[in-house]
């Protein structure tokens, strides 16, 4: 079932049809029906409402163990990968309640990541680690043996593993310390440059000054000749 009940939402996701406070009507209707003609089952809104609980739970535990260091995703068999059993041991000292995401088969990640990346991005609908593990979970309805899964497109599994580091992105480039900001040479300072320079004559150098206090940028080049060619190269200005 969740083959066919994804490639409607991940259509209607695309359209823009998810809504803050959730699925909009014919999004429903749809799936129902693309669930029947597809597995024949019949199903309601409710059961797609906690099918998506379910897979909003797993979209949120794996994210959370993805963020963390020496875990990875298997696309070939749905499933964690980790650089060894004593890193999960390690991580799930912390949270016992995810244990079982150790061999846990999750298919469809990429359309999951589609469909609930927005939300989790935006803190929508966020728990904390402990809630989403005490949240009952809807097993999923099996599916019909001849319906075969729907690759999503390159472009949109890009988009599902950029998702996953999104969160660690955004902490990352957060900072209390403040931004310093460029330091601007003063007109004294230009002024004072200028009086070094030999032979430069008075109205050269008031020409230069101008031009220098409405951009200090050329001030810096010339600091690197040697004083003797200075004089030459502030003529040289536009």
């Amino acid at each position: 079932m969740d083959d066919a009940l994804l490639e409607v939402l991940v259509e209607h996701h695309n359209k823009g049809d998810h809504a803050q406070n959730g699925w909009k009507p014919h999004v429903y209707t749809h799936a129902i029906r693309n669930v029947k003609d597809k597995c024949n089952k019949d199903i309601t809104k409710d059961n797609i409402s906690g099918r998506m609980r379910t897979l909003d739970h797993h979209y949120e535990v794996v994210s959370k163990i993805l963020s963390q260091s020496g875990f990875g995703w298997d696309w070939t068999n749905n499933r964690l990968s980790m650089d060894s059993d004593d890193v999960w041991d390690k991580y799930v000292e912390a949270s016992r309640e995810i244990k079982s995401y150790k061999t846990k088969v999750i298919k469809n990640r990429e359309s999951i990541c589609i469909v609930y990346l927005k939300d989790h991005a935006n803190g929508e609908g966020a728990k904390t680690g402990a809630k989403i593990a005490a949240e009952p979970l809807e097993e999923p309805i099996e599916v019909s043996p001849e319906v075969a899964p729907k690759r999503q497109r390159t472009g949109d599994a890009i988009l599902c593993m950029l998702g996953d580091m999104k969160k660690d992105l955004v902490d990352a480039f957060k900072t209390t310390e403040p931004i310093p900001l460029p330091k601007v040479t003063t007109p004294a300072e230009i002024l004072d440059a200028l009086r070094l320079i030999p032979d430069l004559a008075e109205e050269d150098m008031l020409r230069c000054y101008g031009k220098l206090v409405l951009n200090d940028r050329p001030f810096q080049a010339p600091k690197e000749l040697p004083i003797t060619m200075r004089k030459t190269w502030l003529l040289m200005l536009p």
